[in-house]
């Protein structure tokens, strides 16, 4: 027996070898497609040598594959999707990115695009079918068997980013009226249980989840035992309509694998697993950094009109509130006549004081969205931004004043640039954490329009006090 014991390990082994072979033979060191892979890949569809095609795509994980369209033109993908449709299955439809999902089922028929939806986790096909037209979602949920078009219009009903829209339905409850054996004798005798579960849900008589168990305690609990007296009653329970990025905080906060969803009666309705959540993460942190550049969603696979438009909105606000800066300096027209060098400087004013509000913007967006700054403690972050703000303005005041003096011999232009420079760091500061916590208030993502804001005042305010400081000491 040992020695069999022993063969199966060695031929184990040598399988995991040729896998890592295989693996490392179509990605560098970064896990990352290799080019020479895709050139060979791309050769094969120009030369319509579909069966070449698939040897070559074949030994790919389904993640791997996805990674492949998206790496493609889209012109090219619906030929790659006919030389590879027997491997096109829903794990790659699962992990295939929202758009070019989208380009891909546009062209499928609604009762193929229904037979794809009916093999995925609930959660899966809601996010596939809701980036549908509304009338190539009906289609599809027109084909579909009534039990899950019911689960998929339930879950469709929900707010977009919601717990609701996010939970998977398949989940595992019983009463507390059972034993450990009973549980255990449950999980073997029913065919209809989710394939992967960390925990089964303990309810009462209304459905309402009272406690888990862990797979862990039960196969470690002797059969006898209550569940009543092994499950764990403390858990965290997520509001079907919470926002999905509260909810990744939840996940974060109490470092759970899964949890709990339940309606506004407290009934158990679904559950979240943390797979969902690493994707929610990744998506807001994303998310917050491209609004705050007015980027939109930046998808590199967005349609470029869509990308376009979305740009242009924030530039023509950009340019509104640049005409305003512009204006502030055209009440300084004289001033700046008289001494040209006024001119030179004011841009370095203005830029610094917008770094300097981009950076304390960049801390406040984090800090609302992780929980970090709240009504409680706002005071205290704003005292904190300032305190920074001074020492800052105070040390670059110095630098760019010696500077001034030393080049151009001027210690009054100095001294001006200098004090103007403090000035409008104090407002960038102030700026930076007021703008974004005043829209929170208002219910608005300050990731959204902060930036320009800030922006506007650190560009205004640096002109008028650089220039109005310029004026009021005689300097021009």
């Amino acid at each position: 027996m040992a020695a069999e014991h022993l063969e199966d390990e060695l031929v184990e082994g040598v399988s995991h070898a040729d896998d890592a072979s295989s693996e490392n033979e179509h990605h560098d060191e970064d896990n990352r497609l290799k080019p020479e892979f895709l050139r060979n890949v791309r050769d094969a569809l120009e030369d319509e040598d579909f069966d070449r095609v698939y040897n070559l795509v074949e030994p790919l994980h389904p993640a791997d594959i996805a990674d492949l369209f998206e790496l493609f033109d889209e012109n090219q993908r619906l030929d790659l999707a006919r030389a590879i449709s027997d491997l096109m299955g829903v794990e790659v439809i699962a992990e295939l990115n929202d758009w070019v999902r989208e380009a891909l089922l546009d062209g499928l028929p609604a009762d193929v695009v229904a037979e794809i939806a009916e093999q995925l986790d609930t959660d899966d096909a809601v996010a596939m079918i809701e980036d549908l037209d509304r009338e190539d979602q009906q289609a599809v949920l027109a084909e579909l068997d009534p039990e899950d078009r019911a689960a998929i219009e339930a879950a469709l009903a929900y707010p977009d980013e919601s717990a609701g829209r996010l939970m998977s339905r398949e989940f595992v409850a019983v009463p507390e009226s059972m034993s450990v054996g009973d549980l255990i004798d449950f999980l073997r005798e029913q065919r209809h249980l989710p394939t992967d579960f960390w925990e089964v849900f303990i309810v009462d008589h209304l459905h309402h989840p009272i406690g888990t168990c862990l797979l862990s305690w039960i196969l470690r609990t002797p059969r006898s035992i209550p569940l009543a007296d092994v499950m764990k009653r403390e858990q965290t329970l997520i509001p079907v309509m919470m926002d999905q990025e509260e909810v990744a905080l939840r996940f974060q906060k109490y470092a759970l694998i899964s949890a709990a969803v339940v309606d506004e009666s407290g009934r158990l309705v679904g559950q979240i697993t943390v797979d969902d959540v690493v994707h929610i993460i990744q998506e807001e942190a994303g998310e917050d950094a491209l609004l705050l550049s007015g980027a939109g969603d930046g998808d590199i696979n967005e349609p470029i009109l869509l990308t376009v438009r979305t740009r242009l909105i924030w530039l023509v606000v950009n340019l509104g509130t640049a005409m305003i800066a512009a204006s502030v300096v055209g009440l300084f027209q004289g001033a700046i006549a008289k001494l040209a060098l006024l001119a030179v400087l004011m841009p370095i004013v203005s830029g610094m004081g917008g770094n300097a509000g981009t950076q304390t913007l960049a801390v406040a967006v984090r800090a609302l969205a992780t929980n970090q700054l709240t009504s409680s403690n706002t005071k205290r972050m704003i005292w904190r931004e300032l305190r920074i703000a001074m020492t800052n303005g105070a040390v670059l005041g110095v630098l760019i004043g010696v500077g001034t003096t030393l080049i151009f011999g001027n210690p009054l232009l100095g001294a001006v640039i200098a004090m103007a420079m403090v000035i409008n760091n104090l407002i960038a500061g102030l700026a930076g954490i007021l703008v974004p916590v005043t829209l929170d208030r208002f219910n608005v993502d300050p990731a959204v329009s902060s930036a320009v804001f800030v922006t506007m005042a650190t560009d205004v305010m640096g002109f008028f006090s650089f220039l109005g400081l310029a004026v009021l000491t005689g300097l021009a």
